[in-house]
């Protein structure tokens, strides 16, 4: 393939919007998932069998599908979800069926190698963790009648959701081993997008899997960052476009941040300009937003901005 090594680094809604774009501009993209849910249908697979949440692996591959009948028709049956009185309740079927491939093959990324041949994916899906992960933080004001204490919050969705703030996270195991695959994809990269996503949950966790993070620090890829539209709700309430940056150089400031893309119309900009410049990036402004009052990104507009930075 001509263009680019990518790997994308994320979970969840964000994650798959960033692979939608990356995958249009041809070259060689790897996605790299946060593997700590433990809500829904993911927590019930995990809690079953043992095995890594396949939730964000699924929209992760999903999002690689093509444009063609094959690509749409299989990206809707991997986010089906049933809907019945029993046991099959809110699960999606491509939760079920990574989980069988993985039952049936050695490893967790024989079989998701299996499901992306299967969909014709326009890139690679691993996990970034070789083990299922679970996040823990540091939140204060949890209770909003006491907004002065501090407690320890556990679970990628009660983190996610908390009324307070998370002043830090960490995982459990608190050193996991990385995917090997990860890492070296990593290592092999042009360019490591980091965002959008949740950014306690879904980004910060891979700069805790301590190979994975050397591997990062070490690279000779450049390393973007796209940053959220506007706070998450519970988990980074209170954040301006430049919370994300400062919270990121504090849990790793031996990382270099090379660029940073960040909507036109976000109203810190001029405070974002002074902690990119503070990180020795560029600073990138673009129309990225899908304009319906929603803090979603356009694909297509990110797409074009990536076919900017990343050629």
């Amino acid at each position: 393939m001509s263009g680019p090594r990518i790997v994308a680094l994320g979970g969840g809604h964000g994650l798959a919007t960033s692979l939608g774009a990356l995958r249009t501009l041809g070259g060689e993209l790897t996605a790299v998932v946060t593997v700590a849910d433990d809500g829904g249908s993911s927590g019930r697979l995990r809690k079953e069998f043992g095995v890594l949440p396949p939730g964000d692996l699924r929209q992760a591959l999903a999002a690689l599908c093509g444009d063609d009948d094959w690509g749409r028709t299989w990206a809707r049956v991997l986010q089906h979800r049933f809907s019945s009185v029993g046991a099959l309740d809110d699960h999606a079927l491509g939760n079920l069926l990574i989980v069988a491939l993985w039952d049936l093959l050695d490893g967790p990324v024989a079989g998701l190698d299996w499901v992306g041949r299967l969909l014709g994916a326009q890139g690679r899906v691993l996990p970034m963790a070789a083990v299922p992960l679970e996040i823990e933080a540091t939140v204060r004001g949890a209770d909003p009648d006491r907004p002065g204490d501090v407690s320890v919050v556990r679970g990628q969705v009660a983190v996610a959701t908390t009324t307070g703030l998370v002043e830090s996270v960490r995982l459990v195991p608190d050193r996991p081993p990385a995917c090997p695959e990860a890492v070296a994809a990593v290592g092999a990269a042009d360019w490591v997008v980091l965002g959008p996503g949740s950014w306690f949950t879904s980004v910060l966790p891979h700069l805790l899997v301590p190979e994975l993070r050397n591997s990062l620090v070490d690279t000779a890829a450049r390393r973007l960052v796209t940053l959220n539209l506007a706070p998450q709700v519970g988990e980074t309430d209170g954040f301006s476009a430049s919370t994300y940056l400062e919270v990121l150089a504090m849990l790793a400031p031996d990382l270099q941040i090379d660029v940073v893309l960040a909507d036109v119309e976000d109203v810190g900009l001029p405070m974002l300009q002074e902690a990119v410049d503070g990180l020795g990036a560029k600073l990138t402004v673009s129309d990225v937003a899908v304009r319906d009052g929603s803090a979603r990104h356009d694909v297509a507009k990110l797409a074009r901005a990536y076919a900017e930075l990343l050629q």
